[in-house]
């Protein structure tokens, strides 16, 4: 359930780093062993969960709104050690991602990852990182089809990408936020589960379990009804550029649900791993995906500021940014270094399979300096 944003305030600088990869035009650039490339977002899920682990002063009932009682709670995800509890919290994103890749924007050791939309909210920061730029006339979810192409749409036009470049997310207006209709992306968003010409029992039961499940939203499926088909579409048709939007960290936060945070979260670590792991077992994938993980916007701190975002919210235009693949050196947690914006994350994920979108879409920030190199890792 995404809160509704009207105008608010100019756009912030952007911070944007170095290119790493030569141009040689035509949307080409220096390639490396990356052949896929996954975007996967974990709507409004803040900095501080991700490199601190779960907050003491939420773990409750009053300041948390927690429904489970206080001590199954702090067993299930409070340690005293910081990294003992954020690898608690998320162990795949701790336990592989951070050792075997790298992982902006713990600003408590001089990482800085921000957005430049000047608007902190979800509709403004899913167009920055997937265009490259923001765009202040949106500024709102509602704001209607995008009128700027995405890197994902820029990507389909390539003879050896299209019909292979695909957006899955439970936020319905992912539609928009990727103009399905100009775009023409293979897209599964929200409540909508497109039928197979040929459907077997699995295929009729997940339509039952989708149209007899009570919607908390009507914008928005549950994120384990989002992987069963996201799985089965992975398997079967090999997309080579995919995005893959989860959204309950951010609704269960506007309902000031900090339990449900920490499990949705905890849950979407899970969910990163077995799309992981389901990956690499395959030979389409195997030793060639790059994973680039990271939010669309951070929210406030405090024992009521945490359940919003927007700029009235000091500190949500702070976010995190993770990339785990064979070009990306496993140089871990990143510290005191040049900050990143949400913006470069489109040439970044260009990037990863040789191509250099700056050069065709010059108001598009550059890729992350560091993040491909041509340190290779091996999974």
């Amino acid at each position: 359930m995404k809160r509704r944003y009207g105008s608010l305030i100019n756009t912030l600088g952007a911070a944007f780093g170095f290119g790493v990869l030569l141009s040689f035009g035509s949307g080409q650039a220096v390639a490396g062993r990356t052949q896929n490339v996954v975007l996967i977002v974990s709507d409004g899920l803040r900095w501080q969960e991700i490199f601190t682990g779960a907050d003491p002063s939420l773990l409750n009932e009053k300041a948390g709104g927690s429904w489970l009682p206080q001590p199954q709670l702090r067993k299930r995800y409070w340690r005293e050690d910081i990294d003992a509890r954020r690898e608690l919290l998320f162990p795949f994103l701790w336990g592989v991602v951070a050792k075997q890749g790298q992982i902006y924007g713990n600003q408590l050791k001089g990482s800085v990852a921000h957005v430049t939309n000047g608007k902190a909210f979800s509709y403004p920061g899913y167009n920055e990182m997937s265009t490259g730029y923001p765009n202040d006339a949106i500024d709102s979810n509602e704001f209607g089809p995008n009128p700027n192409a995405s890197v994902f749409e820029w990507l389909n036009k390539f003879d050896e990408f299209r019909g292979k470049v695909a957006i899955y997310g439970t936020w319905s207006v992912y539609d928009n936020i990727f103009n399905k209709n100009r775009s023409g992306l293979v897209m599964q968003t929200g409540w909508n589960l497109p039928h197979k010409a040929h459907e077997t029992p699995r295929d009729a039961l997940l339509h039952e379990l989708y149209d007899t499940t009570t919607r908390f939203d009507e914008e928005d499926v549950d994120n384990s009804l989002l992987q069963i088909p996201l799985l089965d579409y992975v398997k079967a048709q090999h997309p080579r550029v995919l995005f893959v939007g989860y959204g309950e960290t951010d609704n269960w936060a506007h309902q000031g649900r900090y339990d449900l945070v920490l499990d949705s979260a905890h849950r979407m670590d899970h969910f990163v791993h077995q799309l992981w792991d389901t990956m690499q077992a395959m030979p389409e994938y195997h030793g060639n995906t790059t994973f680039i993980i990271t939010t669309d916007h951070g929210r406030g701190s405090g024992l009521t500021e945490w359940k919003d975002h927007g700029v009235e919210e000091k500190g949500s235009e702070n976010v995190w940014i993770a990339v785990l693949g064979p070009d990306t050196a496993p140089l871990g947690e990143r510290t005191q270094v040049a900050p990143v914006a949400q913006a470069q994350i489109a040439a970044t994920v260009a990037a990863c399979v040789g191509k250099d979108y700056h050069h065709d879409v010059p108001k598009a920030a550059l890729p992350i300096a560091g993040v491909l190199s041509s340190k290779s890792y091996s999974p």
